[in-house]
């Protein structure tokens, strides 16, 4: 499930923003007259993003293999994520200057077109291409629904709608691995992308008329509309340029491509140093080790769970259904895990929490590839992944938490937004090491060797050259959440 999710964020109103006349600070509900609608149409949007997000790795083995395009897979997930980065700063600026409702309407739109791109694509780079454009619209759907939780609910509502955000992916979890492994075998993948578009309709008109009404235009009407932040959109750039140019170079694996990942490399590092706290990359304690730590967990952990469905599907010969399946668990286990973090008696021992959640994640994809070998039993996989699962809805919610304790009030849009940056970039980065790594060992051969029922070729090497080094990254993570707490100047820029 994607770090990117809208459970792992923070929702804070903007310091100087008007208060919402419309609203009652001290009673009422999500689902009361005023709210119904557009708690119900905006945690709709959600749903069919968390749908999408796990019914899409179902289907991409097939994908893959189909448009002959195993070697470049890890382009079709951070492709996703590389574009999103850039659509988060832009849609924080655009919500802020003309309200959420634009960018909301405009990412669910590129949301759909994307989809409809890589349902409809004949090749793998047009199919590349419709998750690069998915990813913008992701990016500013994200952001939006953010915005409009703000604006339009009362504090004491937040809590219970961000709530309603992470239960939509429960089901989702469970239902949607089936589901598109379903639709894959028995109508083919591309129906898995062509048909979500359809399904976005419905929360489109509940939600829109309310979010109109409650939470349309700048912030404060009265005031002179600032200008475009023209800096943050140049540093928003160099990551999204930096981060493609490196997965490229690495990707390719030539001498020549060494060109293009310098280039990366040197867009990348300003511009991370401009839009995450100091001290981050040491691992500063405080902040900067919070958002270090969200990066290492989500990048780790997705890079990973990205080649779970290819590897039982070309190593094992499971169907794309039973591959998915073997994931369901994960989310059920990932709410228990964010529950437990909530509970008051965790509060005090939320770094040794934090600290045994990363080992679970590091043993878990340590622990995926023993399925390379025959003799061990596919549900051990499922099983492990819950349990690695389990340890990211502690991490992640709690990085949450504690970035708002150590934020100060006037920094935490800033440092909510270098926490989602630090999940993205992080994801593109060890997606494309992953990638690279599978490619130079061979994995680009493993789609020509399978068959529905079994492998007929084997290359678990270009496997383990992905899980293990995650599995180090993750091991490293766990002695990043020693370090939480403890300031190191939490609300300073670099």
């Amino acid at each position: 499930m994607s770090a990117l999710e809208p459970r792992d964020a923070d929702v804070a109103p903007r310091p100087g923003a008007r208060a919402v006349a419309h609203v009652d600070d001290t009673q009422g509900s999500v689902l009361d007259p005023a709210h119904r609608a557009l708690s119900i149409g905006i945690v709709s949007v959600v749903l069919l993003i968390a749908f999408e997000a796990t019914a899409v790795g179902t289907a991409m083995p097939v994908a893959a293999r189909e448009l002959d395009g195993v070697s470049v897979y890890a382009f079709a997930f951070s492709a996703y994520f590389t574009t999103s980065l850039f659509a988060m700063v832009l849609a924080g600026q655009w919500s802020d200057r003309r309200g959420p409702l634009a960018p909301l309407t405009a990412g669910i739109s590129a949301f759909a077109a994307g989809l409809l791109l890589s349902g409809t694509a004949g090749a793998m780079w047009l199919f590349i291409l419709g998750r690069a454009v998915q990813g913008l619209g992701g990016g500013l759907v994200i952001v939006a629904l953010y915005v409009i939780v703000g604006r339009a609910y009362a504090e004491h509502l937040r809590p219970a709608i961000m709530a309603a955000f992470a239960a939509s992916w429960v089901v989702p979890s469970v239902v949607g691995p089936l589901a598109a492994g379903t639709v894959t075998e028995h109508l083919g993948w591309r129906w898995v992308f062509v048909g979500i578009p359809v399904l976005v309709v419905f929360p489109l008109a509940l939600a829109l008329p309310a979010i109109r009404r409650t939470a349309s235009g700048p912030a404060d009407p009265t005031a002179p509309v600032a200008p475009w932040d023209r800096r943050r959109i140049r540093l928003a750039l160099g990551i999204s340029a930096g981060a493609a140019l490196l997965q490229y170079g690495g990707q390719e694996l030539r001498w020549l491509s060494l060109l293009p990942a310098a280039v990366g490399v040197a867009l990348l590092v300003p511009a991370v140093r401009g839009l995450l706290p100091h001290g981050t990359w040491r691992a500063a304690r405080g902040l900067p080790s919070v958002v270090l730590l969200r990066g290492i967990a989500a990048g780790a952990f997705i890079a990973a769970e990205s080649f779970v469905p290819l590897m039982l599907v070309t190593q094992r010969g499971l169907s794309p259904t039973l591959a998915g399946f073997s994931l369901a668990a994960g989310g059920l286990t990932w709410a228990l895990g964010s529950w437990i973090q909530a509970r008051p008696w965790t509060e005090p021992y939320r770094e040794r929490l934090v600290v045994l959640g990363m080992v679970l994640v590091a043993l878990s994809i340590a622990a995926a590839p023993s399925v390379l070998i025959t003799a061990v039993p596919v549900w051990v996989l499922a099983a492990v992944w819950g349990l690695g699962c389990l340890g990211m809805g502690a991490v992640i919610a709690s990085t949450s938490v504690l970035l708002m304790k150590l934020s100060a009030p006037e920094e935490v849009g800033a440092n909510s937004a270098a926490l989602q940056i630090s999940d993205g970039l992080s994801n593109v980065l060890l997606l494309a090491a992953g990638g690279a790594a599978f490619a130079a060992l061979g994995g680009g051969a493993v789609g020509h060797a399978v068959t529905s029922s079994a492998a007929t070729g084997s290359h678990p090497a270009a496997f383990a050259a992905v899980f293990l080094p995650m599995a180090g990254v993750a091991a490293v993570g766990a002695w990043v959440a020693t370090r939480l707490h403890g300031a190191d100047g939490a609300g300073a820029r670099a």
